[in-house]
């Protein structure tokens, strides 16, 4: 029995690069803040660049909270989607022409997502990252860290529970 070729790597990485572009443009909101996503291997970090626009006290000054849980909620959505389509992504049945074509696959629909802010945001980048606690067919549950320049002093965190778009199988 022959072992079937593996695919190159930079066929593997064009084709995550892709479905990750294709997913976090079709997101008008992401645009909007300016969001962008790192990806190494099946992780992502999520990136704010600093704009005067998301200042939201002046005197400190310091990030809009709105803005910090805007950017925490979206880092959980989009890990969790990351996640979910995954599998489809490595066994390369995802077509990322069909998110570039704006047919989107359904994202996870925010349940409750609480905020809690460390400290203030300080007017710089900003990083995220999300950890999906649990994932089932209906239902998952998402924490998510902000940090700044130190992962290790986050200034916001985040939990959610979002409910699971059916998937068609």
């Amino acid at each position: 029995m022959a072992r079937t070729r593996p695919e190159p790597v930079q066929v593997i990485k064009q084709r995550r690069d892709e479905a990750l572009t294709a997913l976090v443009t079709g997101v008008a909101y992401i645009r909007f803040l300016g969001i962008e996503f790192d990806r190494r291997g099946d992780e992502l970090t999520a990136l704010m660049p600093f704009r005067e626009a998301l200042i939201g006290n002046p005197q400190l000054p310091a990030l809009h909270g709105g803005a910090t849980a805007a950017f925490l909620e979206v880092t959980a959505i989009i890990g969790l989607s990351w996640a979910m389509l995954w599998p489809e992504i490595e066994s390369g049945a995802f077509d990322a022409g069909r998110l570039a074509a704006g047919q989107m696959p359904r994202l996870p629909k925010t349940i409750d997502f609480t905020v809690d802010y460390l400290r203030s945001g300080l007017p710089r980048d900003a990083y995220a990252r999300a950890e999906i606690s649990r994932a089932g067919r209906r239902y998952a549950s998402v924490r998510v860290e902000a940090w700044q320049d130190n992962r290790a002093r986050a200034f916001a965190q985040g939990a959610g529970h979002f409910l699971m778009p059916r998937r068609d199988v």
